[in-house]
């Protein structure tokens, strides 16, 4: 089984941590020290050595930083993880921040008004993120410090690097060969005047190169760092080791393989100008650039927009990888409904979800740990069971179901949220009101050049009218057998990317009554080019075509809340259910499908 329910860290373990890396700060002569959920390539998740975060403090959250001070400890964390972040940490030798409505120039102004010196890893923060906290901390006596990494230095049993396999991605499911796509990106450096781009994003990397690793849970990327010159050519540098005469030789000749302890030499002995993503690269590059004269520019990683519009074939294949999901759900979900209330445990879920997934024998990975979360537990939007939190599912509980696969051909993203016996009306209103948001976001036409923030809107303006709403994103990118969370897309208040063909989106509007249930409602969906209608002005609109088919529980849905356009869309999905994964199904988990996805 792929996810386990052990609790990694404890809030016991942070006071004596705290401590001792407090002295170290004394020592270092430092007032604070800074510790990100970071390493030094930016993702989202971490290998278990860079988990510096969760082992200081005990929160396992996915975003957020600490700061630590001699007399406060502040834990950092947005509206995903408020709740969970004060059960985890030790309070009061940590205290939770709700970021960002209280930044952090802010907060070490108010708490060290006679100035000091903060220090952190330049590893571990972008020049986008250190030039942003000097700004807030201009006309004040507080100085950054650049340092090596305290918590390595007090981390006795700190895992070592990881050491997974890279394997390579076939072109077929690439549909663009790396040779095809490294031409393309060198003219790119050609035209802007650029001798060489510097790639530190794992992603990034195993797509320009169509490889793939092991070295982050759920995710399948290579730790490593590229550099991509204006000729094509590129030097991978990751442990040579992890590779073996197959990948060597899908990579070929002009790429040459390098040790990452090599990577500072390598960058010190570059031509200028150079190419760096001031959002994305670690600062140390920066500073190894101009200690060594090498010129450099800014710009975006030339991987992020190729990457994220999907070529035909990735789309054909993110297709096929759905159905084949898309079937291992409704197989548990047959099984689910045929359970009784007080019979099973969130853990039981869970195991059961994968089982499924792993009958296709073509699962590869969850694409993160499954969210399953009931009742109250249904509230926390990034929620893990874990044998402590472990609940029974009881008559009148919703369960939010949140999980995904990693296959060859493409990874999935969906959520349910399920009844267990008869829910309540206050449920099945929020829950109506959330698949509005979801269906209009699916039924939408847009004008080209619009972003995530000009559509977040629409799916929240159901929640709005009832004084409700949800503290994450509507929609944030996907890779095609990479990571679950992929920018630059999202659908988002705070996204300016405008869409384009080919970009994967989830589509998850959600409301979360903490303390009772929480509801959450996802597609997958990628954005598609639209005819123009006959009574139009004939401009070419974008649309979104759904790539997630499991049905959604109608039971949970107060039918005179919906219009007839969505009642409408609600019909078809399901007609569209029944025509495509039925044919996958066992004829027990077929005959459930024909039974919930009768017309409403």
């Amino acid at each position: 089984m792929f996810q386990s329910f052990t609790q990694s860290a404890r809030p016991d373990q942070g006071p004596p941590r705290l401590a001792n890396l407090r002295r170290a700060m004394a020592e270092a002569g430092l007032a604070g020290w800074l510790v990100p959920r970071a390493d030094a390539h930016q993702g989202e998740y971490v290998a278990a050595c860079d988990d510096r975060l969760a082992w200081l403090t005990g929160f396992t959250g996915s975003a957020g930083f600490c700061a630590v001070l001699p007399d406060v400890a502040g834990v950092f964390t947005d509206g995903r993880y408020r709740v969970q972040v004060r059960a985890q940490v030790a309070i009061p030798h940590f205290t939770p921040v709700d970021w960002p409505d209280t930044r952090l120039g802010p907060w070490l102004r108010e708490h060290l008004p006679e100035g000091g010196t903060v220090g952190f890893d330049p590893w571990l923060y972008t020049p986008e993120q250190i030039d942003a906290l000097t700004e807030a901390l201009s006309g004040t006596a507080i100085h950054l410090k650049p340092h090596t990494n305290l918590i390595d230095s007090i981390w006795p049993d700190r895992p070592a690097p990881p050491q997974g396999a890279i394997t390579p991605w076939p072109d077929t499911l690439a549909g663009t060969s790396h040779a095809e796509k490294r031409a393309a990106l060198a003219e790119t450096l050609r035209a802007a005047g650029q001798t060489a781009a510097v790639l530190t994003l794992t992603d990034s990397i195993a797509w320009l190169f169509n490889i793939r690793g092991r070295d982050i849970p759920r995710n399948p990327v290579a730790q490593g760092f590229a550099i991509l010159r204006d000729d094509g050519r590129a030097t991978l540098f990751t442990d040579p080791a992890k590779l073996d005469a197959a990948a060597r030789a899908h990579l070929g000749p002009e790429i040459t393989l390098s040790p990452p302890e090599a990577f500072e030499t390598a960058l010190a002995a570059l031509p200028g100008p150079v190419r760096l993503d001031r959002a994305h690269v670690p600062l140390r590059v920066v500073q190894v650039l101009d200690g060594a004269g090498v010129p450099h520019v800014w710009g975006a990683d030339p991987c992020i927009l190729p990457k994220a519009r999907k070529t035909p074939a990735e789309i054909a294949a993110t297709r096929s990888a759905h159905l084949r999901d898309g079937a291992a759900m409704c197989e548990f979900l047959a099984w689910f409904d045929a359970q009784s209330p007080g019979t099973l445990t969130e853990i039981d879920v869970v195991r059961q979800l994968e089982q499924a997934r792993a009958a296709t024998g073509q699962l590869l990975d969850i694409s993160f740990d499954t969210i399953a979360g009931s009742g109250p537990n249904g509230a926390l939007p990034h929620y893990r069971v874990t044998e402590a939190s472990n609940r029974r599912l009881l008559d009148g509980d919703l369960l939010v179901l949140d999980s995904g696969g990693q296959y060859l051909d493409g990874t999935t993203d969906i959520t349910r949220t399920l009844p267990i016996g008869t829910p309540g009306a206050a449920e099945r209103a929020a829950f109506t009101r959330v698949l509005q948001g979801m269906i209009a976001i699916s039924r939408l036409r847009f004008p080209r050049g619009l972003a995530g923030r000009d559509l977040d809107a629409i799916a929240r303006a159901p929640l709005w009218l009832a004084d409700q709403d949800y503290a994450h994103g509507t929609g944030h990118g996907v890779g095609v057998y990479l990571c679950v969370h992929e920018g630059p897309q999202r659908l988002s208040r705070l996204s300016e990317v405008p869409l384009e063909p080919g970009m994967i989106l989830s589509n998850e509007p959600g409301y979360y009554r903490e303390g009772a249930f929480g509801i959450r409602i996802e597609n997958l969906i990628v954005v598609t080019a639209l005819n123009p209608l006959p009574d139009g002005d004939g401009a070419t609109q974008l649309g979104f075509e759904t790539l997630t088919y499991t049905p959604l529980d109608t039971r949970l849905i107060d039918r005179d809340m919906l219009s007839i356009p969505e009642r409408d869309w609600l019909n078809t999905y399901h007609r569209a259910c029944r025509d495509k994964i039925g044919p996958l199904l066992s004829p027990q988990a077929r005959l459930w499908l024909e039974k919930v996805t009768q017309t409403s």
